[in-house]
């Protein structure tokens, strides 16, 4: 068994995976947390790898960029491989000043203007939200863990070069704190799939301010929410 996207055959991926944008984020977090990892998939270079995390059976895989990307991707992990929970892992640009760079956010819902929901299902919602069961397991980890996550809502954008900032305006004027481009569709599919989703995003850069991480802080030095997906993951 395995789709265009995916190579990986039934039973190869865990019931619950953690999903960065970036895959080598993917492979870092195989690598240096989860025990006796097996990647499952390299089609597109998008890599999934399945280890153990605390003796639990943990998968982890990159999303690529975009809804589009997110969309497939996890749309084939809950349809084709009886995926129950994805946590997605990713980075956000902060809009307000009080989100500093390496800040860890918990996404409590994301505002967006796509037509990803509305062509997927008739969804015209332009607000999704994730599994709040979840979103409260990951509070409960943080906590445990003595880390600092920030409830906010997320704009997941479709455009990340903008010809002005009529989008920006918009969004923070429907509440949102911070600006990525994949969550909205991730929350979507787990809600027509009937399944589980979540988000957590490392501040990684600012409209507030001019601080931004490298691509090898992107990749490598985002640990404390690895830590926190990781334990929720195993509840």
């Amino acid at each position: 068994m395995s789709t265009p996207h995916n190579q990986a055959q039934k039973g190869e991926v865990a019931k619950v995976v953690l999903m960065p944008g970036d895959p080598l984020r993917a492979k870092y977090i195989a690598e240096n947390f989860l025990e006796n990892p097996v990647c499952f998939n390299t089609i597109r270079n998008m890599f999934g790898y399945t280890g153990y995390y605390k003796g639990k059976k943990v998968s982890v895989m990159g999303s690529g960029m975009g809804m589009p990307s997110i969309g497939i991707y996890s749309y084939e992990l809950y349809s084709q491989y009886d995926v129950d929970t994805i946590i997605r892992i990713g980075s956000a640009g902060g809009y307000t000043p009080d989100l500093k760079l390496f800040d860890v956010t918990l996404i409590e819902s994301a505002y967006s203007r796509s037509s990803f929901a509305q062509v997927q299902s008739n969804d015209p919602d332009d607000i999704q939200y994730p599994d709040e069961e979840l979103c409260q397991t990951i509070k409960d980890c943080a906590s445990n863990l003595n880390l600092s996550i920030k409830p906010i809502r997320i704009h997941s954008s479709d455009v990340f070069y903008c010809q002005d900032d009529s989008c920006t305006k918009d969004a923070m004027n429907h509440g949102c704190q911070a600006v990525e481009m994949e969550s909205f569709a991730l929350f979507h599919n787990a809600k027509v799939l009937h399944k589980k989703a979540a988000a957590i995003c490392t501040i990684s850069d600012s409209f507030a301010f001019e601080e931004i991480t490298t691509p090898q802080q992107r990749e490598q030095c985002f640990n404390d929410m690895m830590k926190i997906a990781l334990e929720a993951s195993i509840r």
